[in-house]
């Protein structure tokens, strides 16, 4: 059996790699080197015109790292991947790939906050334009703000920290419809509960600093192509250029079409992005990610079994306005997490304080089992007052188009006894207004 005919409990542990290749080792070794020897000039030559596929120096691939390319490759479908070293390095390698010789790219507001201010702030600068779509959740008239220069459609699978689902396979047909590709943010899902490649998608970008690792202690970002789009339509005339670096036995230019066909989106990034912006994962890091991978089915369907009973718990606690958590009967993105997330909708949500803005301090300084701090996707529960930490750079006109109003507590639910988890947020509402009542 190969591995890409392996369930996905098994792809998460055995996929991509062979012991046979690294001395037997039962753990992907961590190959602490910069750079690896050539056998010979034919060597090196093969290597250099691309006719076999060895690493050369770590800035640009190293076989910790590859191990991880091939692991998530498989377990999301892919047709090529690419490692680099934080998740928002593989948002902006790739809508800088996108968008090479000019372009806008169309998003949602319902974005990461890092990702929104980056998309105001450091995008322009290089005269990309990112442009909010009006209609993200009503496809049949997103049509209408694609103009000629658009690139690409950016969306998030579920939203941080709302929780937003959208139509993915009928914003793949609109983008399909006008050449441009579907990039999906999956970090929150994770190949486990989603697999956006299946519905349409044609490139995957993750945090893998989140439930990918599950941990905690490792920053990794990484970057999938679907293999199904077409590269060559025009639209994106720079894939089909010939380069002197991609070059043939007979000094021939080619472009990364002729030499990568099944992946040229990626195979773009880490010869021109990766290479020369250096944004590289090293070994160690590579390694910490793959050791959480291994117990990825597991951490989310449990963190999303307790996420469940934690949003069902507020729901019906008088302390609280609302809860944004898209499968409760409740919400307005319901069908779309029964269409698309069967397994579940993961462990983060977000739900309204209600009560002033000192009781909520109060609140959050009472907890005692939840961590504070900006991460998600922990084996541990966290929590954080996204407005004012996470997407504490958005101004109040683009929080209100986020729907992210200032009472808005954000948990990511971890590993623990879920009663736990609701008996510490119980003890810290009664901290919260009974020091209120004094």
């Amino acid at each position: 059996m190969t591995a890409p005919d392996y369930g996905f409990e098994t792809a998460q542990i055995h996929a991509g790699y062979n012991a046979k290749e690294h001395n037997y080792a039962v753990s992907p070794p961590i190959y602490q080197s910069a750079a690896y020897d050539f056998a010979s000039v034919q060597d090196a030559r093969n290597l250099f015109q691309f006719k076999e596929a060895r690493c050369v120096y770590s800035r640009v691939g190293n076989y910790t790292g590859t191990v991880l390319e091939e692991r998530i490759k498989i377990l999301d479908g892919a047709s090529g991947a690419l490692a680099v070293g934080s998740g928002m390095a593989a948002i902006a390698y790739t809508l800088l790939s996108l968008t090479e010789e000019g372009g806008s790219i169309l998003t949602t507001p319902y974005l990461y906050g890092g990702t929104a201010d980056s998309f105001k702030k450091i995008f322009p600068r290089f005269h990309v334009n990112i442009n909010i779509a009006k209609n993200i959740e009503s496809p049949e008239k997103l049509a209408q703000e694609i103009t000629p220069d658009t690139k690409a459609i950016y969306i998030e699978s579920i939203s941080n920290p709302n929780g937003v689902l959208l139509d993915i396979e009928a914003l793949a047909k609109i983008a399909h419809d006008n050449k441009i590709p579907l990039v999906v943010d999956n970090t929150v899902a994770t190949p486990y509960l989603l697999n956006p490649l299946k519905h349409g998608a044609d490139i995957v970008v993750y945090s893998a600093t989140k439930a990918l690792s599950g941990h905690g202690n490792v920053i990794a970002g990484l970057i999938l192509e679907s293999g199904t789009f077409d590269w060559n339509s025009g639209k994106f005339p720079y894939f089909a250029k010939k380069h002197w670096t991609l070059r043939d036995e007979n000094n021939k230019p080619r472009s990364f079409l002729e030499v990568f066909p099944d992946a040229p989106f990626c195979f773009q990034i880490r010869r021109h992005y990766l290479a020369y912006l250096g944004a590289a994962l090293s070994p160690f890091d590579a390694y910490l990610v793959l050791l959480g991978l291994e117990t990825l089915s597991v951490r989310v369907s449990r963190q999303t079994k307790n996420a469940e009973k934690i949003a069902a718990f507020l729901a019906e606690n008088e302390h609280t306005e609302w809860v944004r958590y898209a499968s409760l009967p409740n919400s307005p993105y319901h069908k779309l997490s029964e269409k698309y997330f069967p397994k579940g909708v993961g462990g983060l949500l977000a739900f309204g304080f209600k009560g002033t803005p000192k009781q909520l301090e109060i609140f959050i300084d009472s907890i005692k089992l939840f961590h504070y701090h900006v991460n998600i996707g922990d084996v541990r529960s966290l929590l954080v007052n996204s407005p004012q930490t996470t997407h504490g750079e958005l101004e109040p006109h683009e929080k209100a188009a986020a729907d992210i109003p200032e009472n808005l507590i954000r948990l990511s639910i971890g590993l623990e006894d879920p009663e736990d988890l609701i008996n510490d947020l119980t003890q810290a509402f009664h901290t919260a207004f009974k020091t209120a009542e004094k």
